[in-house]
């Protein structure tokens, strides 16, 4: 087939077939370059779109930390009001045991003075 394509040329001048050579020369290094900027840019486009899933799983991660952090927030909220719970808890049982001691102080005091009485 390729001397079908070779047919046209007969007849040409020398000259005339030494453009014709450089222009199909010139025609098949345009192609080769654009073979390897088709190729280039089919790189940069896959490239591209490895990017733009890493930011998108980035994204994900990112709204998954936020969320497991405003967990961990409500969760500090919620031991912080507890631990003030017990801290107050704590306080009112103190001060009744410190009532009580007071109380239970007074009536040794006041028992040994009966006993002093009833010794008497």
């Amino acid at each position: 087939m390729s001397w079908a394509l070779e047919e046209w040329k007969e007849g040409l001048s020398t000259r005339v077939l030494q453009k014709v050579q450089e222009l199909e020369s010139q025609v098949d290094k345009l192609k080769k370059e654009r073979q390897q900027r088709q190729f280039q840019l089919e790189s940069l486009e896959a490239a591209l779109q490895k990017q733009k899933q890493k930011v998108e799983n980035e994204k994900s991660e990112g709204a998954t930390l936020k969320r497991e952090n405003q967990n961990l927030m409500e969760l500090c909220d919620s031991l912080e009001k507890a631990k003030q719970k017990i801290s107050h808890d704590l306080q009112v049982k103190e001060s009744q045991v410190n009532f009580q001691s007071g109380q239970l102080n007074s009536s040794k005091k006041q028992i040994e003075r009966l006993e002093q009485e009833l010794k008497r």
